[in-house]
């Protein structure tokens, strides 16, 4: 078995475009962003936490400077000089991402948080899922099904 917690961060307005979407997607849109992690662990620590939340500050930092007030692109947008061009004006702050989806932006964040709560617990926990949100309806999920391999051994089952 393993225990669980949940961390939900809201309110993070970011614009984001897919310039190869066919329709409306490929237009700079945004929304008032929600992140929910998913924690995992074998072992509580001291205190009886999954994680400490007081902790997570790095966490939080990295969704400010991703999401707040941002503009998300593609690294391969054609746009992109232009893009660049525009933010060294100041008219956005803008984020280059592998890819400005909710569903890259669940992976990305998984991979992120997961390496570096790794780093701080010394392996003891990991993420189980995060859920990126773009409004009350719709958002996109990433996770992992299976557990870190120091992990999977939970008493023989």
């Amino acid at each position: 078995m393993i225990h669980l917690s949940t961390k939900t961060y809201t309110g993070f307005p970011c614009c984001h475009r897919q310039h190869r979407h066919d329709g409306h997607c490929s237009y700079i849109h945004g929304y008032s962003r929600t992140y929910s992690f998913v924690f995992g662990a074998k072992q509580r620590d001291k205190c009886g936490f999954v994680v400490d939340f007081g902790n997570l500050k790095w966490l939080k930092e990295h969704l400010d400077y991703m999401y707040d007030h941002t503009l998300l692109v593609n690294s391969d947008d054609p746009e992109l000089p232009v893009l660049r061009e525009q933010a060294a004006r100041g008219v956005y702050l803008l984020r280059e991402v592998e890819n400005a989806s909710m569903e890259g932006t669940a992976e990305y964040l998984f991979n992120y948080a997961n390496g570096h709560l790794s780093k701080v617990t010394n392996g003891r926990c990991f993420v189980v899922s995060v859920e990126a949100r773009e409004n009350e309806k719709n958002s996109a999920i990433f996770g992992s099904l299976y557990l870190p391999e120091h992990l999977s051994d939970l008493g023989g089952h």
